[in-house]
């Protein structure tokens, strides 16, 4: 059994990571193993926890006092009956932004600049020019969702001289890297002047399907459409009608509705269409992982001293608490 002033890390941490953590929390006991190897047992004992154990273990614990996610949405634990409703979950906002908004980038210039195209035709030994292309600067981009993963590509994008619009919950205080903020329900307005649409929602009912077939086709002739948040926010057949007809110049998913996409879908054949298997976040880019110990690290230190954590998460909205 853990003793009350213990912490389970879930994550793959070298010495220098747990120099940092045990640094926040002086005099704790600190108990490391990964998710492949923990046990239920530990889990079901554990009062804190970082990083993500199988859900089925933390399932019914009646120990659980905080759970501190390493994904930003962490959407299996917020099901009902998996984490007690007295037990805080907090996320790890804050470090996946500069790995998911530069995965945004890229694939925007390579629609933007036909560089999908030009593989393909590289597959076949073809040397042919394919036409026109298109600039970031001068461009209307909308981001829907303005937390850590849309404002980091907000800044990316009005750095490069995009005019950007931003859209969210609650709040149109607007921020130096964007040029309007608009709540959601103005979004049937905002569609039609976006050159760029690109999405970094959580996955809960107010966001399932917010682009339909009926927004889809309220979009911007040649328009291109980013999701990085979940694939459940688009209506996965209408997007892809809306490409098969020429409406959309393309789009770029690294989430899909279902997920994993079917291989018999017709999307992977879409030329103009890029599809990744969710690998914009994760810990593909290191200083993703080096971001999510410091924010463990600083709640931690917080959560020891009684001070309220970051990244609390209302588990309704499936968005941090403000």
């Amino acid at each position: 059994m853990m003793e009350k002033n213990s912490v389970l890390v879930l994550l793959p941490v070298e010495q220098r990571h747990k120099e940092i953590l045990e640094a926040a929390a002086p005099g704790v006991e600190f108990i490391y193993a990964t998710a492949d190897v923990v046990t239920k047992q530990q889990v079901q004992d554990a009062q804190v926890i970082v990083g993500n154990p199988p859900v089925e273990y933390v399932a019914g614990s009646t120990n659980l006092k905080w759970f501190q996610s390493n994904t930003a949405g962490p959407d299996p634990y917020l099901k009902e009956g998996v984490i007690q409703p007295s037990a805080i979950i907090t996320n790890a906002t804050g470090a996946y932004g500069l790995a998911i908004s530069e995965y945004m980038l890229g694939v925007l210039l390579s629609l933007y600049k036909k560089l999908y195209a030009y593989r393909d035709q590289q597959h076949t030994h073809q040397w042919n020019k394919l036409g026109t292309v298109k600039k970031v600067n001068g461009s209307t981009v909308l981001v829907i969702g303005m937390g850590d993963i849309g404002g980091s590509f907000a800044k990316l994008v009005k750095s490069m001289g995009a005019y950007v619009i931003g859209v969210r919950r609650t709040d149109t205080t607007k921020p130096d890297y964007v040029d309007e903020v608009h709540l959601t329900d103005a979004l049937d307005s905002l569609l039609p002047r976006a050159d760029v649409v690109a999405m970094s929602l959580p996955g809960n009912s107010q966001t399932a399907k917010i682009l339909n077939r009926e927004r889809i086709g309220k979009m911007k002739p040649g328009a291109v459409l980013i999701n990085v948040g979940r694939g459940t926010a688009i209506d996965t057949e209408a997007l892809c009608d809306a490409l098969e007809s020429g409406h959309l110049g393309g789009v770029a998913l690294d989430v899909t509705d279902p997920e994993p996409l079917p291989a018999d879908h017709r999307l992977w054949n879409i030329p103009n269409a890029i599809i990744t298997p969710h690998v914009s976040g994760g810990w593909s880019l290191p200083e993703t992982f080096e971001r999510i110990v410091r924010i463990s690290a600083e709640n931690l230190r917080r959560y020891f001293l009684g001070e309220p954590l970051r990244n609390v998460i209302d588990r309704n909205t499936r968005y941090r608490k403000l």
